[in-house]
């Protein structure tokens, strides 16, 4: 036990939350079907959708009266890892099990909700409802890299109120707080042998996490927007046990800081019907370093060294207004993992990735409006390479390329005007 308890325990830095696979660690972007179809560019400015102010509170100055808004996003990650070495360092190469992980994307459903109302010309409140971390991997239950793992679930819940303030004509700021819940259930193999027992980790937050929401935009002209929003950083006190095969569990807990993001869009009017977007984020996973695990005796029983780069995004998109109901968008993006081959484990086979973008938005009357945005994922080319230099090797030398990787996501929104 002594032996592959450590690799359960920083097993634990591999993931944290909602169900969303190879997305700038474990970050979930889909928090929209208005931006999914632009890749996201705009998306801390104002636009019909209440969605941005998930990342730039100040963005709620522009929805008048009362308005709620719903947002349903379905994953479909794939990747296959695909073992070119496998081996027990001093006693050799591990024999009796499949060197494939098999498919290890997990189909996933990531809410979201936002509501808003304008209390006078200036003021704005609103309240938001999403899951901002998270994701699933599940490879085959017996596999050459089982010791590093078998399962990874994460879930997390996140509500923010806000309040937003129009001080002039052409400037607003927003601010809000974060209330947030994390779960975690990880599997990994206790052993390398075909029929090797299962050893559980188990944690979650029962005290939540609390952070700070701020955002401003600024329209210097007609038909200009420049937004900026900062989601800060959200310390949480995990609490859970180690469960291997039928012995009695071992009760750990280690505190996990979330990283703060800073997002910054311009949206600008081309003319009547055109417009162009941009968008530009920085999140702090270089905060990731390493962490303690301890158990209730207070004593260090492993440390969680994820060592994780910063995160950057960039992404470019359009609308145009087709009829006065119906609007196209289209974006591209790309995306700079901070897991590279120094630290990415077969629990999060992380890479640098393109997106690319559309979606199409339906305006019934003045009280409905329906969004469908649709975005592809090209990871890519990435290896698994755990040996004696990687932060989570504990004696077994894994090495291979991730294979067959690609991310299809589809959401659906709609928005109703009180």
């Amino acid at each position: 036990m002594s032996r592959y308890l450590p690799i359960t325990i920083a097993s634990l830095s591999s993931l944290l939350i909602a169900s969303d696979a190879f997305a700038g660690a474990f970050a979930v972007r889909e928090q929209s079907a208005w931006f999914q179809g632009l890749s996201f560019a705009g998306n801390a400015t104002v636009s019909k959708s209440l969605s941005s102010m998930y990342w730039n509170p100040a963005t709620m100055t522009g929805h008048d009266g009362v308005q709620v808004e719903s947002s349903q996003t379905i994953v479909f990650p794939n990747a296959t890892i695909d073992l070119d070495t496998a081996t027990i360092d001093g006693l050799g190469p591990i024999t009796g099990v499949p060197y494939s992980s098999g498919d290890i994307g997990v189909d996933a459903w990531v809410p979201a909700g936002y509501g808003t109302w304008k209390v006078d010309d200036r003021l704005s409140l609103g309240i938001s409802s999403n899951a901002p971390y998270g994701f699933e991997t599940k490879p085959q239950i017996e596999w050459a890299g089982q010791v590093y793992a078998r399962s990874s679930r994460v879930l997390t819940v996140n509500v923010t109120p806000m309040a937003a303030y129009e001080l002039t004509d052409k400037f607003s700021v927003g601010v809000g707080l974060q209330l947030q819940y994390i779960q975690v259930r990880l599997k990994s193999g206790f052993g390398v042998a075909a029929a090797a027992p299962t050893a559980e980790l188990r944690g979650e937050d029962y005290n939540l996490g609390f952070g700070a929401t701020v955002g401003a935009l600024f329209k210097p002209w007609e038909g200009t927007q420049l937004g900026i929003g900062y989601r800060s950083p959200i310390e949480h006190n995990l609490k859970g046990r180690l469960i291997v095969g039928g012995n009695t569990p071992t009760p750990i807990r280690a505190n996990i800081i979330m990283p703060e993001t800073v997002t910054v869009s311009f949206q600008q009017v081309l003319n009547e019907r055109w417009r162009g977007m941009g968008t530009f984020e920085w999140t702090h996973w270089s905060r990731f370093g390493t962490f303690p695990v301890f158990d209730l005796q207070g004593n260090e029983a492993s440390e969680l060294p994820f060592q994780y780069n910063d995160g950057y995004f960039i992404s470019l998109g359009t609308e145009y207004d087709f009829t006065q109901n119906i609007t196209g968008r289209f974006g591209l993006a790309y995306e700079w993992s901070p897991i590279d081959e120094a630290n990415r484990t077969p629990r999060l086979p992380d890479s640098n990735r393109f997106w690319l973008s559309a979606g199409v938005s339906y305006f019934y009357e003045d009280w409905l409006e329906v969004d469908f945005g649709y975005s592809h994922i090209f990871p890519e080319s990435s290896n698994i390479n755990i040996n004696p230099d990687h932060p989570f090797y504990e004696g077994i030398t894994i090495q291979g390329p991730v294979n067959d990787t690609n991310v299809d996501i589809i959401s659906f929104g709609a928005r109703l005007k009180f």
